[in-house]
């Protein structure tokens, strides 16, 4: 499955520093962990059970930024399901 615009949107924002986040998108629930400049880097999309974990699809990004900081390669890879 394939990360679809509207949840790519929520993904481009940037979020506070080192954080997990979480939000309610549709029926599903999104926790995303964000790195040291806030962007999200780690994405867990799914259904919330009842100790907090997400059990559904878990997405890395893949982000490479050159020395001047320029954006090379972003894009979100699938990397099997989040228990």
């Amino acid at each position: 499955m394939s990360l679809k615009e509207p949840i790519l949107k929520i993904l481009i924002k940037q979020y506070a520093p080192l954080t997990m986040v979480e939000q309610k998108f549709g029926r599903y629930d999104l926790m995303f962990k964000t790195d040291d400049e806030g962007r999200p880097i780690m994405l867990f999309l799914g259904k919330k059970d009842s100790n907090g974990n997400i059990i559904g699809d878990r997405y890395a990004r893949r982000l490479k930024i050159d020395d001047r900081g320029n954006t090379v390669k972003d894009h979100w890879e699938h990397k099997g399901k989040a228990t």
